[in-house]
């Protein structure tokens, strides 16, 4: 199979960091069972770098079928086959404008054909759902049934207020920060109350020697996944928290330049919305 460099660089975030953190010793582990014969050690490369000259190596041989395979296996995602197939539908978007599709069928992975693309059905589809989460409505959001500490649930409730006027007066930059932080303060206060879920989950962020990183390192999508991984919120919040990742770089303008991020009143309601159901749900 031979897939193009926007496919791949979706397969190396998928392998990378999607469906779990690789850290290098397990980079060079996973693709060593593909035939290759490399050791973890001083002056290993990024791991960006190393994967992407694997998958550039393994495209167009058979050998890129079974690293797909071998990500997508059904054994590593053991009650989380609805991620798994998340991750395969996410990836097929991707994989159809190479003309292929992954298909799950049941514990076996395999590829078939794609058919010609309907964006606007994909459109129609993508919309429909996006309604539906942004006109969901709450009986109670209170950021005091999460059971944080006094002193920070204040804080707290006190930007949930100003996140409202920000609505208001139609500043969706500011509201997204605000969204952003709030979330993030609140899973971390959670992650702080119980360290040893948080930090023996496969979505916990490692540094270069495989390590966890310490709590205050993690970003704002570290404590998403693994709340996700932890069931402490469900999909739908993991799903459209994507206006809220990496906040804190939108802050710097020329990185707002830089990545073409120009967020409107839209991507700010999506921002309320996650932030709102993430403490509805962690409340519940």
């Amino acid at each position: 199979m031979t897939i193009n460099l926007k496919t791949l660089e979706k397969l190396r975030l998928l392998i990378n960091e999607e469906t779990e953190y690789r850290s290098g010793p397990k980079l060079v582990a996973f693709f060593n069972s593909l035939g290759f014969n490399d050791s973890y050690g001083k002056g290993f490369p990024s791991r960006k770098d190393f994967t992407d000259d694997k998958l550039n190596r393994l495209n167009g041989t058979a050998d890129l079928d079974k690293a797909i395979k071998s990500l997508f296996a059904p054994v590593n995602f053991i009650s989380r086959y609805s991620e798994l197939d998340q991750f395969i539908s996410q990836f097929n978007e991707y994989l159809a404008f190479d003309g292929w599709q992954v298909i799950r069928d049941k514990t076996q992975i395999k590829f078939k054909k794609a058919g010609e693309i309907d964006f606007e059905k994909t459109e129609q589809n993508t919309e429909l759902k996006e309604d539906e989460f942004l006109n969901r409505e709450f009986e109670e959001v209170k950021i005091e049934l999460i059971g944080l500490d006094g002193t920070i649930t204040e804080i707290l409730n006190l930007r949930f207020e100003e996140i409202k006027k920000c609505l208001s007066s139609n500043a969706p930059l500011s509201v997204i920060f605000m969204c952003g932080s709030t979330l993030e303060g609140i899973l971390l206060g959670i992650a702080m109350k119980r360290p040893r879920e948080f930090n023996t989950t496969n979505s916990s962020p490692k540094n270069q020697e495989g390590k966890v990183k310490p709590l205050h390192e993690w970003t704002l999508n570290n404590l998403i996944n693994t709340a996700y991984e932890l069931r402490l919120i469900k999909e739908d919040v993991k799903k459209f928290s994507h206006s809220l990742r990496d906040f804190r770089n939108y802050i710097h303008p020329f990185q707002q330049l830089s990545s073409r991020f120009n967020p409107d009143k839209h991507t700010a309601k999506i921002s309320w919305q996650v932030l709102k159901t993430a403490i509805y749900q962690l409340g519940k």
